[in-house]
């Protein structure tokens, strides 16, 4: 059984993607009601893929363009993974995209089919968005556990003789760095595409005609549907599809460091247990993201947005509680008892696997409790928002204002949160806990973006009840499921944060192992100077992306505004708009701003690494990551409770003893802050996921040329005395070394390594500033011989003080 594991890995993912199959059918299955329902839908249908096929036609140009600079940097061997590289690179942008695919035309398929469910009952409706949003879930996390499974298959008995785990891992770093470039420029054209329609569409139709949300008699209602599903529904599936990946990617290689820290390291698995481990619990989760989706049901047709919530959380509670349990059994089966394990800076440590389970429910606790964090600042009727809204009665700049304040402070509980995760499941098992605690944390993604996607196909259900005309019970029924789903979607994002920022932690601990660098000085000038560009980065790309909005959206008001003008009998309903030439201006915009923000996201950290080396660039990769992850919790929560102020009003809202309906001024209000905060949480918000993701990768796949590039100076790894694999592990092993990956020469063809100098490493000036304890953990950290470790020691007295060296 344990020799055969590495087989049984690819068999989740198909597992998954054969479900995915049958729910897809039985999906299609469903009718689409009325000629004019099907009318519409084709409409919404038609625009999404239309962009879709432009948008992967420019990404096909990139992605040869990129895989053909790898491919140089092979042919030069500056990166051990050779052409292994350029195909996994292929391969994860065609899975991304196609995961992506697979949700767009399940979701254009769904919504018409839940508008005519609804019109039976609620639990009908909600099945069938739910099981739509379900096949995007699992088309996701299936070609992420079948592709990279298969990949490390590949490459571990076909890869070549003499193929190191290094290169191994170094390759399916390129199917991860594939899959974030798509993801990205999914996520960003996707975004400006949605909100340019939506600011339009709001701001005319709304705010100046004065007519509902999604009548047919919008010239921008068809563009803003399509929205939904190439922002929503394809942008959010790359994202997942990527994180999901970095996350297991992440983990392998700091399990790999792990086996190498520890001497004669052998387990029943082939010697990759915790290498292989992120993998089992990321197919495991996958299970019981399916078992999950049975338990999500709601029985009474009076159901109101509580039931409907109440549904999913036990769908997800209880998947999230299965994977712990399971995880607990995987690792105490793949895990020695007891290991000794590299905590940087403190040395070596003995730790029991009852740690690494630890650092699992760290990670399982802060998807449910960011989930919860996200849900307070963002969902109808809590405090946050009803503070927007009474803010509105007074006009929209106090309603902006308010919206802006609510988002900066809720980035104080999540970060608050994400450092005590950090620390927690560092102390309980080092970065391999950190990394595995985000694996688990994603474990089900499959049912979080199955959640997450069946708001999107509610929301556009909606509009194509209010353009059929359909009964008002209809429109009822899907607005229920509607409101629950914008929050599903503010908690998915407040889920995608959370894995970006426990990613992209284990991904700068993968890079410090894969460049060799001890550290990370801020004293020294390039050093600080990247930190300060890292941070500058999020704010810049943000920037970029809500001009670009801007500026599509402008044209996008004056198309609306002429058509009104111009085309007699619109506002009468006697004639049909020209729905084509807005769905046409966003394809255009979306297609031509994208480019610029994700060119400086790729080549940025690249300049950074080659003109400043290693650790300056291990800076630039904190600052963005920090700064990321706080303007995503900005963004993301203000625009979420600015949405949801808006449809409080629709209900009908208190305000100073008064019941204020929609039509009001208030609500007038509330829809200019809803149209503010629209690109917040749904174009640069969710962008800085990736961003955060895709820089920490981009240095992750130069880490090798930058730990040998600059040898012997300031900014890569002191690599010296290349010798073959047997040799090198002989020489690590006497001098003490633990970390002899780090120093693996990555010019050769074999993956033959190089001893870093000892010598360089148990630095005893610095002694003079340390205590005798600090001193020996320093030397343990290290790797001093104890020949080395006796000489530092014997600089202190008895009594732990400082003498300085014997002058004998």
């Amino acid at each position: 059984m344990e020799q055969n594991l590495i087989y049984i890995l690819p068999i989740f993912g198909i597992i998954g993607l054969l479900y995915m199959l049958f729910l897809s059918s039985w999906v299609k299955k469903q009718s689409a009601g009325s000629d004019k329902m099907k009318k519409l839908s084709g409409y919404i249908a038609d625009g999404a893929l239309a962009f879709l096929k432009a948008e992967y036609r420019m990404l096909a140009v990139f992605v040869i363009i990129a895989g053909a600079a790898l491919g140089t940097l092979s042919a030069l061997e500056m990166i051990p993974a050779g052409l292994f590289i350029v195909v996994s690179f292929v391969i994860g942008a065609v899975f991304s995209a196609l995961a992506g695919n697979i949700g767009m035309r399940i979701a254009t398929q769904a919504n018409v089919r839940t508008a005519e469910a609804a019109k039976t009952s609620l639990p009908n409706a909600m099945k069938v968005a739910f099981r739509g949003g379900t096949v995007m879930g699992l088309g996701v996390a299936g070609l992420a556990v079948f592709g990279l499974s298969s990949i490390f298959i590949f490459l571990v008995f076909n890869g070549g003789e003499g193929a190191s785990m290094e290169v191994i891992l170094e390759t399916l770093a390129g199917f991860s760095l594939g899959a974030e470039c798509i993801a990205l420029f999914a996520r960003v054209g996707g975004g400006i595409y949605t909100k340019a329609a939506d600011v339009g569409a709001d701001l005319v139709g709304k705010v100046e005609a004065g007519i509902p949300e999604d009548d047919p008699r919008n010239p921008a209602t068809i563009a803003d549907n399509v929205g939904d599903n190439v922002g929503d529904v394809a942008g959010m599936g790359a994202d997942l599809f990527g994180s999901y990946v970095a996350t297991m990617l992440a983990a392998m290689v700091l399990g790999n460091y792990l086996i190498q820290g520890i001497p004669g390291y052998t387990d029943s698995f082939g010697n990759m247990g915790p290498i292989l481990m992120p993998v089992l619990i990321a197919g495991v989760g996958l299970i019981f993201s399916i078992v999950g989706t049975w338990v999500i049901k709601i029985k009474n047709n009076d159901a109101k947005e509580k039931q409907v919530q109440g549904a999913f959380n036990l769908g997800n509670w209880g998947s999230l509680v299965l994977t712990a349990i399971a995880s607990f059994f995987i690792i105490k089966w793949m895990l020695p008892a007891t290991m000794e394990m590299e905590f940087f800076g403190e040395g070596m440590k003995t730790i029991g696997y009852n740690r690494v389970f630890y650092s699992v429910l760290i990670g399982l606790a802060v998807g449910g409790l960011i989930s919860m964090l996200t849900e307070y600042y963002t969902a109808m009727g809590k405090r946050p928002v009803m503070g927007i809204i009474k803010n509105s009665s007074t006009g929209a700049a106090t309603n902006i204002i308010s919206g802006l304040s609510l988002g900066m402070m809720s980035t104080a509980a999540p970060i608050i949160l994400f450092a005590g995760a950090i620390w927690g499941a560092y102390a309980c098992a080092g970065f391999y806990g950190v990394a595995i605690g985000a694996s688990a944390m994603m474990a089900t993604t499959a049912l979080q973006l199955a959640i997450d996607a069946f708001g999107p196909i509610a929301d556009n259900a909606g509009g194509i009840a209010e353009m059929s005309e359909l009964d008002p019970e209809v429109r009822e029924r899907t607005d229920i499921l509607d409101a629950v789903g914008n929050t599903t979607a503010a908690v998915g994002k407040g889920f995608a944060i959370a894995s970006a920022a426990l990613t992209a932690l284990a991904l700068f601990a993968a890079y410090v192992t894969f460049t060799g660098i001890d550290g990370i000085n801020i004293f020294k000038a390039d050093v600080l100077a990247a930190l300060f560009i890292g941070g500058m980065i999020p704010v810049v790309f943000s920037a970029m992306a809500m001009s670009s909005v801007g500026k599509a959206a402008m044209a996008m008001v004056k198309e609306v505004r002429r058509q009104f003008k111009d085309i007699p009998g619109i506002m009468e309903g006697e004639a049909e708009p020209e729905y084509e030439k807005c769905v046409d201006i966003s394809t255009k915009a979306a297609l031509k701003e994208m480019m610029l923000p994700g060119i400086i996201t790729i080549v940025t950290p690249i300049i950074v690494g080659f003109a400043m080396g290693a650790e300056a660039l291990g800076s630039y990769m904190a600052g963005v990551t920090v700064s990321g992850v706080l303007w995503a919790i900005f963004q993301n929560n203000a625009g979420g409770a600015w949405d949801n102020a808006k449809k409080s009003f629709e209900a009908g809202v208190m305000i100073d003893g008064e019941m204020t309906y929609k039509g009001s001024e208030a609500h007038k209000a509330a829809v200019t802050g809803d149209t503010v905060g629209d690109p917040f949480k749904d174009t640069s918000g969710p962008s800085m996921n990736i961003l955060i993701k895709l820089t920490c990768l981009v240095g992750l796949v130069i880490a090798p040329i930058l730990g040998n590039g600059h040898a012997g100076g300031d900014h890569g790894a002191a690599a010296t005395h290349c010798k073959s694999i047997t040799e090198c592990a002989a020489s690590c092993d006497s001098k003490g070394q633990k970390d002899a990956a780090a120093c693996h020469d990555k010019k050769s063809d074999k993956g033959a390594c190089c001893s870093k100098d000892a010598k360089a490493k148990c630095d005893m000036s610095k002694c003079s500033e340390m205590t005798k304890d600090e001193c020996a953990a320093m030397c343990d950290a290290n790797g001093c011989s104890p020949e080395q470790k006796a000489q530092c020691m014997a600089m202190y007295d008895d009594e732990g003080k400082y003498i300085g060296a014997s002058e004998e």
